[in-house]
């Protein structure tokens, strides 16, 4: 028999088939159990009035409390309307209706008093209210309102059919009234609620969404944080569990191909890190289970080197390997940095990407199944169906905008016994992030750069101090330096930016004028062809400067360049900051990265400067980015099955998430597969709720 929170939404009252349609397409809420779980973004304490006078903020939902002292119909016909002016002890404020203004005509009385509640308009310099929520004072203190009412993220075409805040209020309340306390089940055990101190379910639920006090809004959002958070990582850490005990392929030793590379053509002695971590992988191919191990380290840390030599490791015992990149740029790049990396160890190397058809293609898969090939480097295409390896071993994985958990998942299929996987993360994550989107693998850091290599000095210049910027960039040139020159072309669409473009490029040629210097120039309204020569001019030495856009984030490697000057730097975030600015430093001169700007900043542009100019460290910078934007709108982490957070926010939760995984390693070391009579919550939960896919359905 279904659960009542399955019920379809369109069956609770107040919710016509079309609202029905708007909820579940805006906002996904197909059922009741949706809208429970759709959560109050904030409260606002209706236990206080604001005074008309000390009005500040038209972004803000206040409560008025006093009388209407005029009411007067304005307009004809369609613009008709009807204006009433309403008076506190402050002052007087105008309040406009469009629709239903006869039933407020009769509704209104004046010398009564009234309660308003809505955000105020503001328009031509004075405070108004249109439509806002109105009641007699004597009905506001029968309705129990003077706590804290909750306040729900809509959109436009939820407010036209009535489904706004105070609409998704009245539905929400509606099904509270509906439902029964055995109606919520309790997932969380029982001494899980006692030694972290979380409220039971059903009162949660009830404080979320009608808190009594602040204190108890305030525990019902921890628990309900807790339990998401603990859900996630017992699923995760369930998946680790079960990966431990399941046949992997055994490397008995690193080969001939590693130790050939290794001692007579690494290009550089290995860092400690480096070597520490490709101990690890050692052991973990040895073991007899499968390898999923996260690879992080900061731009130009060396992962490369790392992701090649696992790769030889599975070559030199008889198997493939694979290396997959999410852009064709930057599997363009693996494959020309491993081939020349690895041209003394005679290993054929191919790449296949969507942009390779025909009988191309038909060899190299032809090629990679008949077991000639050693190493296939490429985009999505190489978890297609029709790739087919004779003995894949190695998996690289380079996730610059992450793969999900699912695509991971779907590289098992390529061989009889699951493959090795490295996933190699190209910016820094934080350990929070790194527990919510990668807690099925194990970690390793590369936490120290290769020797000879000198930290890169950032700068913070604004346009006052151009010229003095144009004399170090001739100064740097006279010394057989090279020089990016960056601008923030976010949409390739965008005409302003392109023009902003052009007339940079265009000021760049007078100031460094031909034949003298030579400047290149790459854009993502370039053909592929132009493109590419003109990058290669910038590689071969041939031009001195190459002003672009962000296409050159990822794709060049240029160890000449030692300046990065990045226009309008307030329009970039801190992760792309810090990804252009390790297109220098790759040298062993000093390099610099020079962010220009406008005098004004807002103070969140002032902190991602002053963040770039005081650290150099991918982590430290990127705790800062998520402080500030939040997990939700952080580059890549709301891709195809990745994981979506209803209740917590990775920025602020962290305490909470450890505490959850603590929890789950707890949980499933004592009782793996929730058999326990304290479990049985849990158990239903992924028996008949979690609506899991693939390899996540493997929690029970």
């Amino acid at each position: 028999m279904p659960h009542i929170l399955d019920t379809p939404i369109e069956y609770l009252k107040g919710i016509s088939p079309e609202k029905a349609n708007i909820l579940k397409r805006e906002k996904n809420i197909y059922t009741y159990r949706d809208l429970l779980e759709y959560y109050p973004y904030r409260y606002v304490d209706r236990s206080k009035f604001t005074a008309i006078s000390e009005l500040a903020d038209a972004n803000t939902f206040v409560q008025l409390k006093g009388k209407f002292i005029k009411l007067e119909e304005i307009g004809q016909n369609k613009g008709k309307r009807l204006v009433g002016l309403f008076q506190d002890e402050s002052g007087i404020i105008e309040v406009v209706w469009f629709n239903s203004i006869k039933w407020i005509k009769d509704f209104i009385k004046t010398q009564e008093i009234y309660v308003l509640f809505d955000k105020p308009n503001l328009f031509n310099g004075k405070f108004n209210f249109t439509h806002p929520e109105i009641e007699t004072l004597n009905s506001y203190l029968n309705s129990g309102k003077q706590g804290y009412q909750a306040l729900y993220n809509t959109s436009e075409k939820m407010k036209q059919k009535g489904l706004d805040s105070r609409g998704i209020l009245r539905l929400t309340q509606q099904l509270l009234q509906t439902i029964k306390k055995e109606d919520v089940i309790e997932i969380l055990p029982s001494y899980l609620l006692q030694k972290y101190r979380l409220p039971e379910k059903y009162l949660s639920t009830l404080h979320i969404h009608q808190p009594p006090s602040l204190q108890d809004q305030q525990a019902a959002l921890r628990r309900m944080k807790f339990e998401e958070l603990f859900i996630l990582q017992l699923q995760l850490v369930r998946l680790r569990l079960l990966r431990t005990k399941e046949q992997g392929i055994i490397l008995p030793e690193v080969g001939e191909y590693f130790n050939d590379f290794y001692h007579h053509h690494l290009p550089f002695s290995l860092t400690n890190a480096q070597k520490r971590v490709l101990k690890e992988i050692r052991k973990d191919t040895m073991g007899g289970f499968q390898m999923n191990r996260l690879l992080q380290g900061d731009v130009g840390s060396g992962k490369t080197i790392v992701a090649l030599l696992t790769m030889l490791m599975g070559i030199g015992n008889g198997y493939q390997a694979a290396m997959m990149a999410p852009t064709e740029i930057l599997a363009q790049q693996h494959f020309t940095s491993i081939q020349e990396l690895a041209q003394p160890l005679n290993l054929r190397i191919e790449i296949l990407t969507g942009s390779i058809k025909g009988k191309k293609r038909t060899a190299i898969l032809q090629a990679l199944e008949n077991g000639e090939i050693d190493i296939l480097i490429g985009t999505h295409a190489l978890i297609e169906p029709t790739v087919a390896f004779k003995n894949l071993g190695i998996v690289v994985i380079d996730e610059q905008h992450r793969f999900g958990v699912e695509q991971r998942a779907q590289l098992r299929n390529k061989a009889e016994i699951p493959p090795h996987i490295l996933v190699m993360t190209a910016t820094p994550i934080p350990r929070s992030l790194a527990m919510v989107f990668y807690g099925d693998l194990d970690y390793s850091v590369i936490d120290e750069l290769p020797p000879g290599r000198k930290p890169i000095k950032t700068l913070h210049r604004t346009d006052a101090h151009r010229l003095s910027v144009y004399g170090f960039m001739h100064d740097e040139i006279a010394k057989g330096r090279q020089i990016y020159v960056v601008y923030p072309l976010i949409e390739e669409s965008e005409k302003s930016d392109l023009a902003s473009l052009m007339e940079g490029y265009d000021s760049l040629c007078k100031i460094f004028p031909r034949p003298q210097y030579q400047i290149s120039i790459v854009h993502g309204k370039m053909k592929s062809e132009f493109k590419d020569i003109e990058m290669q001019q910038f590689v071969n030495h041939k031009t001195h400067i190459m002003v672009a856009t962000t296409v050159i984030e990822v794709g060049v490697n240029v160890p000449n360049a030692s300046v990065m000057v990045i226009e309008n730097a307030e329009r970039f975030g801190l992760s792309q900051l810090h990804q252009l600015r390790g297109r220098v430093g790759r040298g062993a001169e000093q390099s610099f990265c020079i962010l220009m700007s406008g005098q004004k900043l807002s103070n969140e542009s002032k902190i991602r400067i002053q963040t770039m100019c005081d650290t150099n460290d991918g982590f430290k910078i990127s705790e800062v980015d998520l402080d500030l934007r939040g997990p939700g709108n952080i580059e890549g982490t709301q891709q195809s099955g990745d994981i979506q957070l209803k209740i917590s926010n990775l920025a602020i939760d962290k305490a909470i998430l450890e505490e959850a995984r603590n929890a789950a390693i707890s949980l499933l070391e004592s009782d793996p597969d929730l058999q326990q009579a304290g479990h049985a919550g849990l158990k239903y939960y992924f028996t008949h709720q979690a609506n899991l896919k693939g390899e996540w359905s493997q929690i029970l």
